[in-house]
């Protein structure tokens, strides 16, 4: 079965029904405020509607009747109300489905999209074209037509209701000792016998507020279905749940990055460093001239070769100084270690959130090793701007230019990587140079 998690805050009226804390919510409130001020609509948008159609109710109700006077005006009258009502009834439609769509906030908090895509051509003549000849105004005039019919229906039933239950409550005091009241199918001549039916009149008081709050979500659904662009909802639903589950990529990825750099640190290379001890008193414990203290020193050296390329691996994994001092840092220690000779101009006073600060370093060191593999560049800069909550890097070199994201120089995985934290990145990179990387991060 499933459940509703209390952490997540309701985005519709129907979503905040399963609830335990809907009645002491504002979401009763907002179901019948929309419920109230669907009367003052219908009547706005149905006056006109009705004007349309009073002469083809009039005649159905004379032939039903047997009444043959006037029946030709009448008929006549009919015709020109239909043809009256197609033709005008969508443009009507449209500011029924405005005012409408604004309304639908008070019970769905959901973003709202209008299925209607812009028109460019010239004049009014080819926007009125293209209003009558899409499905979606013939749906607004379908949903006008159910809000001055059935969906005041609704809320009458669920008005008796409320209304009934406010006389139970009241009964008590509307009995005296000389009259008698009405209460459902039976009758009361004293307030101590009407108690019971206040009681029950309470409750249903309650109970009529989760059938004005059903029905208020009822109208919603049927509000969203015909009145907005259900399949753009649909994507963009489908788009944020990618963004997500890319996002969460990203994380299950450093989480896993920063295990592996923990288990190098703490595992192998703490084995390495105690077999390089041990070797290093072998060698001092063997004759200098053997054989065995020659083999034991070259194993000894490479023991400590191995342990500065493992240093070097699992900085690169997670660079330290990043995690300790910061995205500055960082860039001055990756531009020492470049083979070209490369400027850091940082203006990054503040410690940034972790993903961005992990985007902007690997940005930069897969620039920067491009530069040194395959720019033939003399000199390269990079610099980091924090302007508000945007950091902006740029990598710039002075080599041959060329690059190309088809080649698999690692600048695809790098937009990828930016895309994830909704960032953007362009590289300038004309054949003679010079090229530009910059990325754009929101923080």
């Amino acid at each position: 079965m499933a459940t509703v998690s209390p952490t997540v805050k309701p985005r519709t009226v129907l979503d905040a029904v399963a609830r335990r804390t809907f009645l002491i919510s504002s979401w009763p409130w907002r179901a019948l405020l929309y419920g109230l001020s669907t009367g003052p609509m219908t009547l706005l948008f149905g006056l006109p509607f009705g004007f349309c159609l009073l002469p083809l109710a009039l005649l159905v109700s004379r032939v039903i009747h047997g009444q043959t006077a006037n029946l030709g005006l009448l008929a006549v009258a009919s015709v020109f109300g239909m043809l009256l009502f197609l033709s005008a009834g969508p443009a009507w439609a449209a500011v029924v489905a405005g005012v409408e769509r604004q309304r639908l906030r008070m019970v769905d908090l959901n973003p709202v999209t209008v299925p209607f895509g812009p028109t460019h051509e010239p004049g009014w003549w080819p926007r009125m074209r293209a209003r009558y000849t899409e499905p979606a105004s013939w749906r607004e005039l379908g949903y006008a037509v159910l809000l001055c019919t059935a969906i005041p229906a609704l809320y009458a039933v669920a008005g008796m209701v409320a209304l009934f239950a406010v006389v139970l409550v009241a009964s008590p005091l509307l009995v005296n000792a000389n009259d008698t009241i009405s209460v459902g199918f039976t009758e009361v001549s004293t307030p101590g016998g009407a108690v019971p039916y206040a009681l029950a009149g309470v409750l249903l008081l309650v109970l009529s507020g989760y059938l004005v709050a059903g029905f208020a979500g009822l109208h919603a659904l049927l509000a969203r279905a015909l009145l907005t662009d259900g399949a753009a909802e649909k994507l963009r639903g489908e788009l944020t749940e990618v963004a997500q589950s890319r996002t969460r990529l990203v994380s299950a990825f450093d989480a896993e990055r920063k295990r592996i750099e923990r288990d190098l640190h703490d595992g192998a290379q703490q084995r390495l460093v105690g077999l390089s001890l041990q070797l290093g008193l072998a060698k001092v414990d063997l004759p200098p001239d053997s054989e065995a203290a020659k083999a034991v020193s070259d194993a000894h050296d490479q023991a400590k070769k191995l342990m500065v390329e493992l240093r070097e691996l699992i900085n690169g994994i997670h660079p330290r100084a990043l995690a300790e001092l910061g995205l500055p840092a960082a860039l001055e220690e990756l531009a020492d270690g470049c083979a070209v000779p490369v400027t850091v101009d940082s203006a990054v006073p503040t410690r940034l959130p972790e993903p961005v600060e992990s985007t902007a370093y690997f940005v930069v060191a897969e620039s920067l090793t491009n530069v040194a593999k395959h720019s033939a560049a003399s000199c390269a800069s990079v610099s980091a701007r924090l302007a508000g909550r945007l950091l902006t890097v740029e990598v710039w070199d002075n080599g041959a230019g060329g690059a190309d994201p088809a080649r698999g120089t690692g600048i695809t995985g790098l937009s990828d990587r930016v895309a994830v934290l909704g960032g953007r990145m362009w590289v300038r990179s004309p054949v003679g140079g010079p090229t530009v990387v910059r990325v754009e991060l929101p923080c």
